[in-house]
């Protein structure tokens, strides 16, 4: 009969000790399901919070896009250029550069740009010089003598 006990002790010990094992083995399974459990939770949450605050800014900008639906829409306008010097507003300005006017003083008068009239008269003293030098040689030769 002690022949039979010891390997018998020896198999319920082991038995034993399997049972052990398995719950040891499933208490560790539960404590990480219960971790597992709370992670997902506390992710959930904050995707939940963020969630919120995307509803709230969509919520927001919805409601300006509504206000700038209501809004009267804006019309551009484009703005026609003002016509520069045409032939008799030139004219009038050369004429009353000989008369002693000042550009300021015709550029008002004649509502154009002060810019237009310093060019105008620029330019008319370049012409007036050019013709001054091919009517006359004699002033010609007398610049190159003085050069």
């Amino acid at each position: 009969m002690n022949s039979l006990v010891l390997p018998l002790a020896l198999i319920c010990s082991l038995g034993l000790a399997a049972v052990g094992l398995s719950f040891l083995a499933l208490f560790q399974v539960k404590a990480a399901a219960r971790n597992l459990d709370r992670k997902t939770r506390i992710s959930h949450a904050r995707f939940e919070a963020s969630l919120a605050d995307a509803q709230q800014t969509v919520s927001g900008l919805e409601h300006d896009v509504h206000e700038l639906q209501q809004q009267t829409p804006i019309t551009i306008v484009p703005i026609t250029p003002r016509p520069g010097l045409n032939l008799s507003k030139r004219s009038q300005a050369l004429r009353m550069h000989r008369r002693g006017s000042s550009p300021a003083q015709i550029a008002v008068a004649l509502d154009v740009p002060l810019q237009e009239v310093d060019l105008l008269l620029k330019v008319h003293r370049i012409v007036l010089d050019n013709l001054i030098v091919t009517t006359r040689p004699e002033v010609d030769a007398e610049r190159v003598g003085q050069a």
